[in-house]
């Protein structure tokens, strides 16, 4: 996170964040939740200017905001946690701080989208599904800012199974497979396509967990209850008014195989819409990569090996770019 100020040193910038406006705004006034630090260009040299939770005086205020406009105001990359996770309560923050590198920036999207999914498949509802969608856009903004970003992403994937781990799996996945078959891409599909994938399992939030953590085979009516979160799902949505295309193959095509062996509705070959088909990849990829209750984890490159040769149930366009992607570690 490298400051500007050409006179701040380079060892003092590999110890901390040159502090944003924006994100000194987003602060509690009087009481910042971390150290700040002033920079002292007579002596070169970065001091103490407050501790986290001292309370601030009106003149600090006023010193601290035409401190952080010049530059000169820095907080400590020890409180990196501190300040990640009050970013990931303003996922926007990342898109104004220009300190922020990366692979940092690729933490917090794992942190932040997790946790506003596990929200949503709590509580269905407007008001969550609103805050849910404003971080996902935050993604689509950033990324369709810059494609290649994706890849700090792809090396993050979660590798312990929950629904909302899953979930952010499948859509940096899909995401992924998306940027690399489509040379051109309108924001529109973008965003649809990014909200189908991070909610393509929203049914399953609604099977009991008891279900979801067997290790044994499923009964009959357990399997029915699993089948029917497709469905679940779509109807989920549809309450809430939001119907596009892409976000709908997504819940609804994402369980549904090339052979017509797939489920809810048994659709086969160019019947599956070409997004449900790429969620399909994504989403049993996705799966293979993580220790579920009733089989371990594969390494993913195995997993995407096993995709290619199950090439009667998935387009072999998405299973290879796995596949060869995780084989040589490049994306």
């Amino acid at each position: 996170m490298c400051a500007h100020k050409s006179s701040v040193p380079d060892n003092i910038t590999e110890e901390y964040y040159q502090i944003s406006l924006a994100i000194l705004d987003s602060f509690p006034k009087y009481r910042p939740p971390l150290d700040l630090f002033v920079f002292k260009e007579d002596v070169c040299q970065l001091q103490t200017y407050s501790r986290k939770g001292q309370r601030l005086t009106n003149e600090q205020v006023e010193e601290i905001n035409n401190l952080c406009q010049t530059g000169d105001l820095f907080v400590s990359r020890s409180d990196h946690p501190v300040y990640s996770k009050h970013i990931c309560k303003q996922l926007d923050l990342v898109l104004v701080d220009a300190n922020l590198k990366e692979a940092e920036i690729a933490d917090i999207f794992f942190q932040a989208l997790p946790a506003r999914l596990e929200e949503f498949f709590d509580q269905p509802v407007q008001a969550v599904y609103e805050r849910l969608d404003a971080d996902i856009m935050v993604l689509t903004e950033y990324l369709n800012e810059d494609q290649h970003r994706i890849k700090a992403l792809m090396r993050r994937l979660k590798t312990a199974h929950t629904l909302p781990n899953h979930s952010m799996n499948t859509a940096v996945v899909g995401l992924w497979l998306l940027f690399r078959t489509r040379k051109e891409l309108r924001r529109r599909d973008l965003d649809r396509t990014a909200q189908g994938l991070f909610l393509h399992d929203l049914g399953m939030s609604k099977v009991p967990q008891f279900i979801r953590d067997k290790t044994v085979p499923l009964t009959k009516e357990d399997r029915e209850k699993v089948v029917a979160h497709s469905l679940t799902g779509a109807r989920i949505m549809g309450k809430l008014g939001i119907k596009h295309d892409e976000i709908m193959q997504c819940i609804l095509e994402h369980h549904e195989r090339l052979d017509g062996s797939g489920y809810p509705r048994k659709t086969a070959d160019q019947q599956i819409s070409s997004i449900g088909q790429l969620a399909a990849a994504a989403d049993s990829f996705c799966a293979m990569i993580t220790d579920r209750p009733y089989a371990k984890a594969m390494e993913p490159a195995e997993a995407g090996r096993e995709l290619v040769k199950a090439e009667r149930l998935y387009n072999r366009k998405y299973t290879m770019l796995l596949a060869q992607a995780f084989v040589t570690g490049t994306f």
